[in-house]
């Protein structure tokens, strides 16, 4: 096989992508759609319940609303209405308010990219300044020792709404620099986009971060220190080689910034499009939920063919050409504090766990409610007087174990998906603008609220990133030369996809699991928070968090515990990585 066969050297078609995007929307949409038929409660008590809090309707009020809804006619009927009225800029009106969806969709979309464009900058200065380092001494030749990568892992497992709490709290409340609620005009945007902008920034910073020392090693930048060019030229060439690898995950970050900031949207009080589909899907107020639902999935579509243009733009005229030479991590020594950091987290964690679960997690004491933390009560007691040292020992192990096979089976989908790009181009996009929130409510209308019922909302959804970040990878595999050349010399599919494209992609891959292990955790428990997953009074991490959210300001501690136990967990995860694949080397 010559050359010009290999496979970079093929245009790829527009068409699979495009048609991916298509049947992935249209497949969402119908899901939507069926939402009020598939929840097992009937629709016409819900939204009468979300116009008059009634509780108790009538059958005829209840047969009133039916007819005014038509919702005997069944959800197909009502899907071909509103996709008819689209070109004509009419969306119908809500089910609850009977006010046109088009004004209030429109403005709610606007207050959420004002929102999302604040809130990016956030995530970039937060990514640069976590990778400040490896840039400055890699630039210089300088960079001897690997990366930990702890403050990545501590600054994105920082849990968006408590974030979003205690900046509200502090630096509204207390000090009034920036309003707390509402939305005012651009001051209103500065305490969401930090509490949006700094877990995701982390998160982005931490994979950058990891990839910079490849690029710092490869000849083109020794070339260049020898030749005397200076640092900053270095600098941007090495970000320039790396950044398109890191792209991808910029997708479900600017969607998340505008759909999925529904519990950063309900503290600050902002009229976004997350808290408005959300609101929609619990009221089952369809019209309303398509039609945001549809702005998200044509934002996502948008930010991904711009995203898949700026990599192309970036890696130009070699990775067309095939000749894009391949990162590899240069061998660097592992900082002696690494291993003690890892021991003494794991035997922190150890101690909370060990003496939790000496403990009854479920003893009801009214007297002792909100108790600081004491001999007897060492982090404290919650709102309902329960030891929370007890909670949080209980609650270590199904947190951990579901978020573990949560985020593994996302990764390995992810990673399956992602190795056939054209045809899941256009689900990852899609299915990136999907809350998972949303998720959860269709997937409970069917199985019910129970954990695994939102685990499997987290994997329908979660797998997205992973696929974005394995075809990105693969792509820039498949363009390197030591690929053309084995193809070559004859080396077959299976061959190649052993020795060349899988050992690029999954250590890649496993950090990006590891650093977002803590956002499954919470993801987790916004759907148990409402009604979704792990019900009450499960001591899960994640719904100690929800459920202590209200108290932050008056009893700071019922916070901390879990918080400190999930900052824990993520910076073992990413250090033990660190040394087992130093181990491996």
């Amino acid at each position: 096989m010559s050359l010009a066969h290999a496979p970079a050297a093929a245009r790829p078609s527009l068409w699979p992508a495009a048609a991916g995007r298509v049947l992935a929307g249209a497949a969402l949409l119908g899901a939507v759609a069926l939402l009020p038929w598939l929840s097992g409660t009937d629709p016409a008590r819900t939204v009468l319940r979300a116009r008059s809090a009634d509780q108790n309707p009538t059958p005829s009020e209840l047969d009133a609303v039916r007819e005014q809804l038509g919702l005997d006619e069944g959800p197909l009927v009502h899907l071909a209405h509103w996709l008819g009225g689209l070109p004509r800029g009419d969306a119908g009106v809500s089910w609850v308010s009977g006010a046109p969806v088009m004004p209030q969709a429109g403005t709610a979309l606007s207050v959420s990219l004002t929102l999302m464009l604040g809130a990016f900058a956030v995530p970039v200065l937060v990514a640069g300044l976590v990778c400040a380092r490896t840039v400055f001494l890699g630039s210089r030749r300088r960079l001897r020792q690997d990366r930990t990568g702890t403050t990545a892992a501590v600054l994105a497992s920082l849990p968006k709404f408590l974030l979003a709490s205690v900046l509200a709290t502090v630096c509204g409340v207390w000090w009034g620099w920036f309003p707390s609620s509402g939305w005012e005009g651009p001051q209103s945007m500065v305490l969401p986009s930090l509490a949006l902008g700094i877990p995701s920034g982390a998160m982005l910073g931490g994979m950058l971060d990891q990839a910079l020392p490849a690029a710092f090693h490869e000849p083109w930048a020794r070339t260049a220190y020898a030749t005397g060019l200076p640092p900053g030229h270095i600098a941007r060439d090495g970000l320039r080689r790396t950044l398109p690898g890191i792209l991808p995950q910029l997708l479900p970050t600017v969607v998340a910034l505008v759909g999925g900031a529904v519990a950063v949207e309900k503290i600050f009080n902002i009229p976004g499009l997350g808290r408005l589909a959300l609101e929609a899907a619990v009221a089952q107020d369809l019209p309303v939920l398509q039609t945001a639902t549809l702005a998200l999935v044509l934002l996502g579509v948008a930010a991904g063919v711009l995203i898949r243009a700026l990599r192309h733009a970036l890696l130009g005229r070699p990775l067309r050409d095939g000749a894009l030479p391949a990162l590899y991590p240069p061998p660097l020594t592992v900082p002696r504090s690494l291993r003690w950091v890892t021991a003494a987290g794991a035997l922190l964690l150890l101690a909370l766990v060990t003496a939790g679960l000496l403990r009854d997690p479920l003893q009801v004491d009214t007297a002792a409610r909100l108790l600081s933390p004491s001999l007897e009560h060492p982090l404290g007691t919650d709102a309902l007087g329960r030891d929370l040292l007890a909670r949080l020992g209980h609650g270590a192990l199904r947190t951990a174990a579901v978020a573990l096979v949560v985020t593994a089976v996302s990764a390995v989908t992810g990673l399956l998906l992602g190795m056939a790009p054209r045809a899941s181009a256009g689900p990852t996009e899609v299915v990136s603008t999907l809350p998972a929130v949303l998720a959860g409510l269709l997937i409970a209308g069917v199985t019910g609220p129970s954990v695994w019922g939102a685990a499997c909302a987290v994997c329908v959804v979660g797998w997205s990133p992973y696929a974005a970040q394995t075809s990105a990878l693969l792509e820039q595999e498949r363009a390197s030369g030591h690929i053309a050349a084995s193809v070559a010399l004859g080396a077959g599919r299976l061959h190649l996809l052993r020795r060349h494209l899988l050992p690029s992609v999954v250590p890649a891959l496993l950090r990006n699991a590891l650093l977002r292990l803590p956002t499954t955790v919470l993801v987790l428990a916004s759907l148990g928070f409402l009604g979704l997953g792990e019900q009450p009074p499960a001591p899960e991490w994640g719904r100690l968090l929800s459920e202590n959210q209200p108290y932050v300001e008056l009893a700071p501690w019922t916070v901390l515990g879990p918080a400190a136990a999930l900052v824990v967990l993520s910076v073992l995860a990413v250090t033990g990585s660190v040394l087992a694949r130093r181990k491996g080397e």
